[in-house]
């Protein structure tokens, strides 16, 4: 369906004219349990620390206070399935359900109740089709977006050229982890490059088979689609067999604290993909000290603050908040629905300009989305780590990926997808 222009209102005119109001709701499918919970710990912290800033600092979003349902999944499909059934009835807006085996459950269930999802760099990637996918977001980026990014950067420190490089794949063997083979199978059709997939059973802690082979192998480059202790126990691993840090890419669900802290120097120039900046050095998270860790008010104990993961749990919580905003202008009503969020959402502007208002001046890259793509452009930037000061930085600026591949693959997954469900084109 096409998204109908309305006429936008000041937020002044949306509260006026509605003087009762319930609360924006938003779920959060968080785990804080189980074998991922060192990653979902800070991304719900974040999450819920954005909401309360909102509420403390602003009164909510459009004079509407804003509510975090937390329901733990433990990382597990049929728990987050639970979950979206226990909360969808609160008045859920948006969900973001933080796993690819949830979000591939949620998407025909989400989209006939009308509530949208925002499966941020993961998830199905042929959603970035709205023409199909009428509910499900993936902006800013996806993983086969993820997947060009490194092989660009590699393309980058290689003069441009791979052709005969060995490059291998360490994958969590789930619907995750294998995200991105397609896309690197086709990249290495076009730059020559000769790809090496290496699967790692859940959870991840028996790696020595997968390490053994690289060690004989030596390819020039790894690449990791990792979560949880599959992670550090990798980075250890190639420690190990004195692989070099610097030739080891992970994809952004890769490159976090959790996954380098503990193995102390030997871990220093590991390198990981981003969709968003690094560090605590923005002005939000002065607000958030203020109105939220200082009023007793953190979701947690405070320690996460500024980490990759607290970071993302933010950004995400900025975007929905954002969008709820979007959606409350072209309505002109303050206590939305989840229909009018699915259209804020497809209808969504991050600009530079908005982001440093918002005291996140270079977060993340500037995006706007449409009916036709839910993916947003599938920025991505390096980021590596310094073990000395155990800090991340950013390496290079965010980087454009091979549409002329990943868009003939999204278009082709989307088109079996609506020819398997009937489904008629949205936009």
């Amino acid at each position: 369906m096409k998204l109908k222009k309305l006429a936008t209102v000041s937020v002044a005119a949306i509260m006026a004219a509605s003087p009762v109001m319930a609360d924006l709701v938003f779920p959060s499918l968080s785990y804080r349990t189980g074998a991922y919970a060192a990653g979902g710990i800070p991304f719900a912290d974040g999450y819920a620390d954005y909401f309360t800033l909102l509420n403390q600092r602003d009164g909510g979003i459009g004079g509407v206070p804003t509510r975090v349902i937390e329901c733990e999944t433990a990382y597990n499909t049929e728990k987050g399935v639970e979950c979206y059934e226990s909360t969808k009835g609160e008045g859920a807006l948006v969900y973001q359900p933080l796993s690819t085996g949830i979000t591939y459950q949620l998407i025909p269930k989400a989209t006939a109740d009308g509530i949208p999802i925002h499966s941020m760099g993961y998830g199905r990637t042929s959603a970035a089709n709205g023409d199909v996918f009428s509910n499900v977001f993936n902006y800013p980026g996806n993983y086969w977006h993820a997947a060009s990014g490194i092989i660009n950067y590699l393309l980058d420190e290689n003069n441009g050229d791979l052709n005969g490089k060995n490059i291998a794949l360490v994958y969590h063997n789930s619907a995750y982890g294998k995200e991105p083979i397609r896309t690197l199978e086709e990249l290495s059709a076009k730059h020559g490059f000769n790809l090496t997939l290496l699967a790692v059973d859940h959870p991840g802690q028996e790696q020595k088979s997968q390490w053994l082979q690289i060690r004989r192998e030596r390819p020039d480059n790894v690449i990791m689609w990792g979560w949880g202790v599959m992670n550090p126990t990798a980075i250890n691993e190639a420690i190990n067999i004195r692989y070099p840090m610097e030739d080891f890419i992970g994809v952004w669900w890769s490159g976090s604290e959790n996954d380098v802290v503990a193995a102390g120097a030997g871990a220093d120039g590991y390198k990981a993909i981003t969709f968003h900046n690094v560090g605590s050095d923005f002005p939000v998270f002065d607000d958030i000290q203020q109105y939220v860790v200082e009023a007793g008010l953190a979701a947690g104990a405070g320690d996460q603050i500024g980490t990759v993961l607290y970071n993302r749990g933010l950004y995400a919580a900025m975007l929905a908040a954002e969008a709820a905003k979007t959606a409350q202008e072209i309505h002109g009503v303050a206590d939305i629905t989840a229909a009018m969020m699915r259209d804020g959402m497809e209808a969504l502007e991050i600009s530079e300009e908005k982001m440093a208002a918002l005291g996140m001046p270079n977060f993340g890259p500037a995006f706007t989305v449409t009916c036709e793509n839910h993916g947003g452009p599938g920025l991505g930037a390096i980021q590596q780590w310094d073990a000395e000061s155990q800090t991340w930085s950013l390496i290079t600026d965010f980087m454009e990926p091979d549409m002329d591949v990943i868009q003939p693959l999204i278009d082709a997954d989307s088109a079996a997808f609506a020819a398997e469900n009937n489904i008629e084109p949205q936009c």
